[in-house]
């Protein structure tokens, strides 16, 4: 007897092949039988005949670190057909945790913190992390990566040196030990603090521990507007010289003098693969990026963490330094306000109710609206909010998008955290991808634009990605492999959220399994939170 017979599909399994019709018979979370099937034996059907039936999607790029403790229904992912999210990207993760520099990392995570949220940090090692994460049931599977920026706070706080080669060897005993707990690799923010600070000798260290366990290496790289090739270059060398299979993280061209170099920097990749690196990207389908307010910053502004940058602001010295160091560039820095240029520049959220209507205007709107120039009112801003504000910067061309999507190389992601419409979560104008990337693939470059087909869009959603982790029981529909499944309506299915208006739930995902249980059900949540925290094994 069948737990639940899906009826009558249209199967696309995740291979990128052509789509086939069978009927899928699901028992104790697992998918048991493919093929034509006696309704009579289950217990429950889902007439699926003008659906596409596919493995659930796995968000290689995910900041849903949190999520879990403030909402763990993770609406806004698991509408669109996440079922699995990778966390603790972009160096950033919630372990391990230094108690005498703890207050440094929870500033470190500050700014995606939702503004009247309180996170207790009562761990310390990884492994009491994920221990901890199991307390919670959650609506989708969580896969966890250590996060280099994370290990550098509990070592070295925010100083900007090389470790000593003792605090190398503490860092790499961090490292392992998350690999031990199961963590799935180790992530890298190198245009964020304390990231930045690090040579690629550190990291290439670090990696060749993560490789040891069979994990990758995810990266933000160093730069994505002037300095992407040498950034793209690093992160295949890390790749090359620890012998760790490499994913450069939500891949672009940023800022106008940088649009089209995608061509160049996918030929490294390819090239790179061709003498043995094993080096891949991820991408979410929009034209705009989103991060914290204080990036705009140069480097030496943030060392000491979060407290020594506002008291920075407060210093008029400083902040003709800062002034005069955003205007002209830093060798080797990410000059966000160089590249994209105040106009392009929005604040999606704040934390404060004196400053709501700022959300959705751009730093040369509010700079007239404060009656400041751009630097004043900048600098101001962060320090009324206290550092925390998040910003959406418009800095990609629709070529380059379409042109890293169509790589093989090239899988999803939405660089976002679950969020909802409502409650602590259903706050700011936050960006689009938050709710939409998955449908807006599916829907816009699909069907309408045929930048891909959907065999192969279903691909770079499902089994690429689990293939990219080590997951080698999700990510196809097969006999035997975990029944993480979406129902969605090719026809329909699309994005809504919009940058004004964000908190969006996409149409036509009908369906949402996760091990075998309905989350989602004709398109409304079950309350059902069937999500488990994996481990690499």
């Amino acid at each position: 007897m069948f737990d639940m017979i899906i009826r009558s599909g249209k199967i696309i399994d995740g291979t990128g092949n052509p789509w086939y019709k069978a009927d899928l018979g699901i028992e104790n979370g697992k998918i048991a039988k493919i093929g034509h099937l006696d309704l009579s034996k289950a217990e429950k059907t889902v007439d699926a005949e003008e659906l596409a039936v596919c493995p659930g999607f796995i968000d290689v790029h995910s900041h849903s670190d949190m999520s879990v403790f403030f909402n763990p229904r993770f609406e806004s992912t698991i509408m669109q057909g996440i079922t699995t999210l990778v966390t603790g990207n972009c160096g950033m993760s919630l372990a391990p945790v230094n108690p005498a520099r703890k207050d440094l990392l929870v500033g470190y995570f500050s700014p995606f913190m939702p503004p009247s949220g309180e996170l207790k940090i009562d761990w310390i090692t990884f492994r009491e992390y994920s221990a901890r994460l199991r307390e919670n049931k959650i609506a989708s599977n969580v896969a966890q990566l250590v996060g280099h920026g994370t290990v550098r706070i509990d070592i070295m706080g925010f100083e900007n040196r090389d470790p000593t080669s003792k605090e190398l060897e503490e860092m790499k005993a961090l490292v392992a030990e998350a690999m031990e707990a199961g963590a799935f690799g180790m992530s890298t923010g190198l245009i964020y603090p304390p990231g930045m600070y690090s040579k690629t000798a550190e990291l290439i260290e670090l990696c060749k521990v993560v490789v040891r366990y069979g994990g990758i290496c995810t990266s933000h790289i160093r730069g994505e507007g002037v300095t992407l090739m040498d950034a793209v270059k690093e992160a295949i060398d890390i790749g090359d010289k620890a012998g760790i299979p490499v994913e450069i993280s939500h891949h672009k061209a940023a800022g106008k003098a940088n649009w089209g170099k995608t061509e160049e920097t996918l030929r490294l990749m390819r090239e790179a693969r061709a003498r043995g690196v094993d080096v891949t990207c991820d991408q979410y389908p929009y034209d705009a990026a989103m991060t914290s307010l204080a990036t705009l910053l140069p480097p030496w502004v943030h060392v000491g963490g979060m407290d020594e940058m506002l008291e920075r602001l407060r210093s008029s010295g400083e902040r003709k330094k800062i002034r005069r160091d955003m205007k002209h560039g830093i060798a080797g820095w990410e000059n966000f306000v160089s590249d994209c240029g105040w106009e392009n520049i929005y604040v999606s959220s704040v934390t404060t109710e004196r400053n709501k209507g700022l959300e959705g205007k751009n730093l040369a709107e509010i700079a007239k609206v404060k009656k400041k120039d751009e630097f004043t009112a900048l600098f101001d801003l962060l320090l009324e909010e206290q550092g925390k504000p998040t910003i959406v910067l418009f800095m990609m061309n629709e070529k380059d998008i379409r042109r890293v999507m169509r790589s093989n190389l090239q899988m999803v992601g939405t660089d976002s955290w679950a969020v909802a419409p409502y409650g602590i979560l259903g706050v700011g104008k936050l960006h689009p991808r938050f709710y939409g990337s998955y449908p807006r693939v599916l829907g816009k470059y699909v069907r309408e634009e045929e930048v891909l087909t959907l065999d192969d869009a279903i691909r770079k959603m499902s089994s690429f990605p689990a293939q990219r982790l080590g997951l080698k029981d999700r990510g196809l529909i097969k006999e035997g492999m975990w029944a993480d499944i979406v129902l969605f309506d090719p026809v329909k299915v699309i994005d809504k959220a919009t940058y004004q208006d964000p908190h969006q739930y996409p149409e036509g995902i009908e369906y949402v399994l996760v091990n075998g249980e309905v989350v989602i059900e004709k398109g409304d949540h079950t309350g059902i939170l069937a999500g488990k925290v994996l481990q690499l094994t």
